[in-house]
């Protein structure tokens, strides 16, 4: 299968899926108990919007470097989203395992994609 080059940052997969994974973490937070809005509603849905956001951003730097380092703080933000759902899924605040699925599925692409960065010539 031949690709085209991505034009956007919207043209990636993992960023797409990425984005998939934020919507999902917003829908299934909504059912936490309100004294977490400013507690781990809030943490758990900044760490899952700084994944796409650190993708995107990374997507129009220059270097493979600087790219690669936008992708790592990416997959930090990752990590630490998934310990916010472990957290709340302890706390009885819900099923937590279709959005762990989709948040498995996008760490598999970002390490795929951060891969492919520091391998490539450009």
């Amino acid at each position: 299968m031949n690709r085209l080059p991505a034009k956007t940052f919207r043209d990636l997969i993992v960023w797409q899926k990425a984005h998939q994974l934020v919507l999902e973490v917003y829908r299934w937070s909504e059912a936490f108990p309100k004294s977490e809005t400013y507690g781990l509603t809030s943490q758990l849905r900044r760490a899952a919007v700084s994944i796409p956001a650190n993708i995107a951003e990374g997507f129009k730097k220059s270097g493979r470097a600087d790219k690669a380092r936008f992708m790592n703080i990416s997959q930090g933000s990752l990590e630490e989203c998934r310990y916010y759902l472990i957290l709340a899924k302890d706390l009885s605040y819900g099923d937590n395992t279709p959005v762990m699925s989709r948040l498995e599925e996008v760490s598999r692409l970002l390490e795929a994609y951060a891969a492919a960065i520091l391998n490539s010539g450009s």
